[in-house]
């Protein structure tokens, strides 16, 4: 999230972000829920506009098929 989005603004969007994607909960309560982090970082990314080629990392290729 930092990498991505910045500390404060990381946090902001853990806390207050609702993706429909992983049950209309926020990340912070996806996580508490046993909701795969990997699955609500994808959900965050796709939410926020960021480019696929990101989705994996900085700096990390997507994983082979």
């Amino acid at each position: 999230m930092a990498d991505e989005f910045g500390e404060a603004y990381g946090r902001v969007l853990a806390r207050d972000s609702v993706l429909e994607e992983i049950g209309g909960m926020t990340p912070e309560q996806a996580i508490k829920a046993g909701v795969p982090v990997r699955a609500i970082w994808l959900a965050i990314c796709k939410s926020s506009g960021v480019p696929a080629e990101r989705w994996y990392g900085v700096g990390q290729r997507e994983p082979k098929k």
